[in-house]
């Protein structure tokens, strides 16, 4: 009987609530009432989804199997057969491996597709591990974007169980391949699969170093259509001209570099890295990254590897390695494709400095500097407020907690 009242509801009263809530966007709103209403809704639409999540789990707990499972919720739902196996397993994941992301959707704070991102990002963990990454996430989901989301579990994941990440890291390495898509219309896609990531992320940075380099006042090719078009060549003839060599930043502390602990390591742009990888990575002959040792006790570089192909200036590097990516919220593309930017403008009295250079992708450069937006530099953070009222802060995020001091 409760079951049949809760479906009545759902199907009756809470219509006519959305109806009236969205008969009264006819009002006009200001840019910050709109982000406080969709604020709002959003946090319903994450206790809602926790409701659908319990269902999904209940569901599949009716179901004979999976598959069976799978096929019946994508004729209900409109969904393809992937989709609701996915949606079945994170459901199930949620409610029985991590209640306290759970809670967090149930309390209108993480949406379902980033609780989502948490599951597989944890997925291969034992059951004591995983719920030890609850724990730890509890604190740490809210506000994050689903990619944020993901990299912060897996880094509690790595350290949760290291010698499991390193079985996993070997297994994945080993399934690496080549793919090809075709998707008609005369074009397809050549995908590297589970390539290691130390070569592909070098790979990437020699295919952009040439196509910016190409990129002249009289070339029509977009950056885009210029870096497939490198790849292929470089692909098919092995030629493309003398590329800068690619550099990789590595960051391990030196209590990991020494095998005193096996706490992950960080690849920029990519996150966390087993220890055993890390430590592998750096010791390489002729490897095309480079190491930056950290300081257990505050998680900032201590040490910059030298190998790499040409010097930089003093600061524009140090900068490059204390931002480690992008410093607008959310945003993971590595600091050395950054563009540095004073928080001060020059103009009015910006100096050039550690405390007042950060550095930013291409996309959020120019949103730093679209009317509305402001951007102010407190003790290394970043303090964003955006023109619809919100405050975010960019923190200067230490590779790792603080730890203990070497043992003697």
């Amino acid at each position: 009987m409760y079951q049949e009242e809760v479906v009545h509801v759902l199907e009756g009263r809470a219509s006519t609530l959305l109806e009236r809530a969205s008969a009264g966007l006819a009002e006009k709103y200001s840019r910050r009432a709109a982000v406080r209403l969709l604020a709002a809704v959003d946090a319903q639409l994450a206790k809602l989804e926790a409701v659908r999540a319990d269902a999904l789990a209940m569901f599949g707990d009716l179901c004979g199997s999976e598959r069976d499972g799978a096929a019946e919720l994508a004729l209900v739902l409109a969904i393809t057969e992937n989709q609701a196996t996915r949606e079945l397993s994170h459901a199930r994941s949620l409610r029985s491996r991590l209640p306290k992301v759970m809670g967090l959707m149930r309390a209108g704070k993480v949406r379902f597709y980033t609780a989502g991102k948490v599951c597989e990002a944890t997925s291969w963990l034992s059951e004591s591990a995983v719920r030890e990454v609850d724990a730890v996430l509890e604190s740490r989901l809210v506000g994050k974007n689903p990619l944020s989301a993901r990299r912060a579990a897996c880094y509690a994941a790595a350290k949760a169980d290291p010698e499991g990440l390193a079985r996993r890291t070997r297994k994945r390495r080993e399934q690496r391949a080549v793919h090809l898509v075709h998707n008609g219309a005369g074009v397809a896609d050549l995908l590297l699969v589970d390539a290691p990531v130390e070569r592909a992320v070098a790979a990437y940075t020699r295919i952009d170093n040439m196509a910016k380099a190409l990129k002249t006042k009289d070339e029509p090719r977009k950056l885009d259509q210029l870096r497939s078009d490198v790849a292929l060549d470089l692909l098919l003839t092995g030629t493309g001209g003398t590329p800068p060599k690619a550099e990789v930043y590595v960051y391990l502390d030196y209590l990991t570099l020494a095998k005193l602990n096996d706490n992950p390591a960080d690849l920029a742009g990519h996150g966390p890295i087993s220890a055993s990888l890390a430590r592998d990575l750096v010791a390489t002959p002729g490897a095309v990254l480079r190491r930056i040792i950290t300081e257990p006790a505050t998680g900032q570089p201590i040490e910059l590897g030298r190998r790499r192909y040409r010097p930089t200036a003093t600061v524009d590097e140090f900068l490059r390695i204390r931002d480690r990516e992008c410093r607008h919220p959310g945003c993971h593309r590595p600091a050395h494709f950054a563009e540095l930017d004073h928080n001060k403008p020059w103009s009015r009295g910006g100096t050039t400095d550690v405390a007042q250079l950060h550095g930013y992708c291409k996309r959020h450069h120019r949103i730093k500097h679209t009317p509305g937006w402001k951007h102010v530099a407190e003790n290394g953070d970043v303090v964003i407020t955006t023109p619809g009222g919100s405050r975010h802060v960019s923190r200067l995020v230490p590779l790792h907690e603080p730890r203990a001091a070497a043992p003697p």
